[in-house]
């Protein structure tokens, strides 16, 4: 052990190894926090084992343990060091998991005590705040066996969303649509979470948003707002997201803060938290006086620590969230930051964050959304229009599609409906349109033009020939309950995958692409420039 300042020391404990579903974002916090602690006059040790992230840098920490961060571990060292505490808010799952045995062996948590971090984690009581407080959620409970979870279902109906607690990355989240399903689900789940109880919630068709808090204890400053693209249903990492919100109207606003207002108060937080609603309602037209409108703000769950978006909205609104939550756990309130109560204004740009996917390295991945996890990294697109924000980011991260072109069609009955408008537009701009015998059909009894092409399992040339010919710009393909649709769609996405052709399997993306095709074909050219490595207006 290296020889001591004579400074107070605080443990940063880190998330180590970067996985799907827990990356760079928690490092970026990590690091951060121990800029904060310097400036504030401790020294700062981390915790982590990952070589390729800045944390583990020789000259980032005070000093480093490249240790695993198992209980034993961090044990050893804090025995070493006898610092005044940890913080585990930072370092994603895998440090907040660490409150519990590090409370139980005497070490002070700073920030949220440990019995806010259970109370926020467990599904069961977190329930029962809600409940408390008055604020709605989507029907359901917390349950602990097969039998509970199917008498919950048939409650509430299907679909349902069912999720373990204690995990990150929507691991072991699935959409359930059936009582076979439920029955091979919990037989799943019960090995990734053996202990903790499985929520069984009704899945609400809305549009998601997400907030951060940074709470004293007191006061509570929300740094922003962030819009999903996508409807619930596709986890957060790899949603598209705008800030600010440009469908939500004042009440569902007001809403969001006065929720989490009570709620970072009820919970006790000190430094961050994370909240995700489901927000039901008709979506109005973007920029439209009334936005969404109907319904209420329904909270999904709430995460006691720092979360991927806390790089992201720390950027775009000009708080450093990270130094700002650090100093709450040390003893300085808001006020004494120079930062009031309640929802900061809104930044001048309009930025969307897109997510950055790796399936061409990930062989057999289906890359079809949901409710689990599956992007590596976003970017961000900043511009004072929302269509233009929406062209830069869908570029950088990948979907790059002409603007006329060919457009492969491939729509599961319950979403026919809905995609025969944005189909039409497509078709409007310039697109020929293919489909299969169902979808042509469908489409064409609605006066859109689309030539068919077969099923894989009918004859060839078929959907994956035409996919793999090269002569398709475009693929939409949603997701079927049928097994054997299923079966034939996952070999068309990676098909789509292996020779490049960009492949959505969500019409809220479709109807995204479509916004920022408009504001390429509008002919306002504008280049994508580059600050920090997200993407940012040109100069002028």
């Amino acid at each position: 052990m290296a020889a001591s300042s004579g400074k107070k020391k605080i443990v940063v404990i880190g998330s180590g190894p970067i996985r799907i579903g827990q990356g760079i974002e928690f490092d970026y916090c990590s690091v951060h926090c121990v800029w904060a602690l310097r400036e504030a006059g401790y020294e700062a040790l981390i915790i982590n084992n990952n070589p390729e992230t800045v944390s583990t840098d020789f000259d980032t920490s005070d000093r480093l343990y490249f240790e695993p961060l198992t209980t034993e571990d961090v044990l050893n060292v804090i025995e070493a060091e006898q610092p005044e505490g940890v913080i585990v808010q930072f370092g994603g799952q895998t440090a907040i998991n660490l409150a519990r045995p590090l409370h139980d062996a005497g070490i002070r948590i700073f920030g949220s005590s440990c019995e806010s971090i259970d109370l926020a984690e467990d599904r069961d009581r977190f329930e029962r705040v809600l409940r408390d407080l008055g604020i709605p959620k989507p029907a359901g409970r917390a349950v602990t066996s097969l039998r509970a979870a199917e008498e919950v279902a048939e409650e509430i109906g299907y679909p349902v969303l069912v999720r373990p607690s204690y995990v990150l990355g929507g691991r072991a989240m699935e959409i359930i649509f059936a009582p076979d399903e439920l029955r091979s689900y919990m037989q799943y789940v019960v090995e990734v979470s053996p202990k903790a109880p499985i929520l069984v919630d009704k899945y609400v068709l809305g549009r998601e948003v997400e907030v951060d808090v940074i709470s004293d204890g007191e006061d509570c400053l929300l740094p922003g707002i962030m819009e999903h693209i996508e409807r619930a249903g596709v986890h957060s990492g790899d949603s598209m997201a705008v800030y600010p919100p440009q469908t939500l109207n004042r009440d569902i606003i007001d809403q969001i803060v006065d929720t989490a207002t009570a709620l970072a108060r009820r919970l006790e937080v000190r430094g961050l938290m994370n909240i995700q609603y489901v927000v039901e309602g008709n979506a109005g037209e973007k920029h439209g006086s009334q936005g969404l409108h109907g319904g209420s703000a329904q909270v999904i769950e709430v995460n006691p620590r720092a979360s991927r978006t806390v790089p992201y909205l720390s950027k775009i609104t000009g708080i450093p969230m990270v130094k700002v939550a650090t100093h709450v756990m040390v003893g300085r309130t808001l006020k004494e930051q120079g930062y009031k109560g309640g929802l900061h204004p809104s930044a001048p740009l309009i930025a969307v964050k897109a997510p950055v996917f790796s399936f061409p390295k990930l062989v057999g991945v289906d890359i079809a959304l949901g409710p689990e996890m599956k992007s590596t990294g976003e970017i961000m697109g900043l511009e004072t229009d929302y269509n233009r924000a929406l062209y830069k980011a869908m570029i950088a991260s990948g979907v790059d599609v002409p603007t006329t072109g060919t457009l492969l069609a491939t729509i599961a009955d319950h979403d026919k409906a809905e995609a025969v408008d944005i189909i039409r537009q497509f078709s409007e701009i310039g697109y020929s349109i293919y489909g299969t015998q169902g979808t042509a059909t469908y489409l064409a009894a609605r006066g859109i033009a689309a030539k068919v092409v077969h099923k894989i399992h009918d004859q060839t040339p078929n959907l994956l020939d035409l996919v793999r010919s090269g002569k398709v710009d475009l693929l939409i393909n949603t997701l079927s309950p049928d097994k054997r649709t299923e079966r034939e769609a996952l070999q068309i996405r990676r098909a789509s995958v292996e020779v490049g052709v960009p492949c959505l399997t969500s019409l809220d993306t479709a109807r995204a692409l479509l916004l920022a095709l408009s504001a390429r074909k509008q002919g306002r050219d504008f280049a994508c420039d580059t600050v920090d490595g997200y993407l940012a207006p040109a100069a002028g």
